[in-house]
C-alpha cells in the first residue's frame, strides 16, 4: 500500500515519512437483491395489517352472528312464555311479572326475533363477505361494526376491532388489492 500524500511505502496505519494517515480500504457494495424483500403477496409489499386479521375478523363475525342468533331466540322464548303465562292465569290476582296487560309481551317477543333474524343476517353476511373478500365487504363491515358498538360487551368490542382493522385509508387500499385477487 503507498501513501496517497507523499507516494511512499506504508507498513501501519500512517505514512512514516509524511504521517498522512492511510486511505481507508474501498467500499465494496453488496450484490444487487442481496437484501431484497421477498416478493409482494396480492400486489401489497408486505403483509398489512388487513391481510393479517381478514380471517380472523371474518370468523369471529360468523361467531358473533350465531351468538347473536341465540341469545334472540332464546329471548323471545322468555317473552312468549311470560305473556302465555299472563293469558292462563284469568282468575287469580295478578302477581310479577304476570301484571294486567302482560299479553303485549307477545308482541314485544314477536319483534325481538324479527330484529333478531335481521342481526343475525347481517352478521353472517358480513363474515361470509370478508372471508371470500368481497369488493363490498369492507364497506359492510364498518357500518354494522359501527351499530354493534351498542350491543356491550361482545358487540363493542368486535365493532372496535372491526374498525381498528378497516378505519385507516391505508386499509382500504390494502383491502382492495386483496379483494381484486382472488
Amino acid at each position: 500500500m503507498q501513501c496517497p500524500a507523499c507516494g511512499n511505502p506504508i507498513q501501519g496505519a500512517f505514512c512514516s515519512h509524511c504521517g498522512a494517515p492511510a486511505a481507508p480500504p474501498a467500499y465494496t457494495a453488496p450484490p444487487p437483491n442481496a437484501y431484497a424483500p421477498p416478493p409482494p403477496a396480492y400486489g401489497v409489499p408486505f403483509p398489512g395489517r388487513v391481510q393479517r386479521h381478514l380471517q380472523i375478523l371474518g370468523i369471529l363475525w360468523l361467531v358473533y352472528g350465531a351468538y347473536r342468533g341465540l341469545t334472540g331466540i332464546i329471548g323471545a322464548a322468555v317473552l312468549t312464555g311470560l305473556s302465555h303465562g299472563a293469558l292462563q292465569n284469568w282468575s287469580a290476582p295478578p302477581t310479577f311479572p304476570y301484571g294486567t296487560g302482560a299479553h303485549w309481551m307477545a308482541g314485544l317477543a314477536a319483534v325481538v326475533a324479527a330484529f333478531t333474524f335481521f342481526s343475525t343476517i347481517l352478521s353472517f353476511l358480513v363474515g361470509y363477505a370478508l372471508l371470500n373478500r368481497k369488493p363490498w365487504a369492507r364497506t359492510l363491515a364498518i357500518v354494522i361494526g359501527i351499530l354493534q358498538l351498542i350491543h356491550i360487551p361482545f358487540g363493542t368490542a368486535l365493532g372496535i376491532y372491526t374498525l381498528w382493522v378497516f378505519g385507516c385509508s391505508r386499509s382500504a387500499a390494502e383491502y382492495e388489492a386483496l379483494a381484486n385477487h382472488t
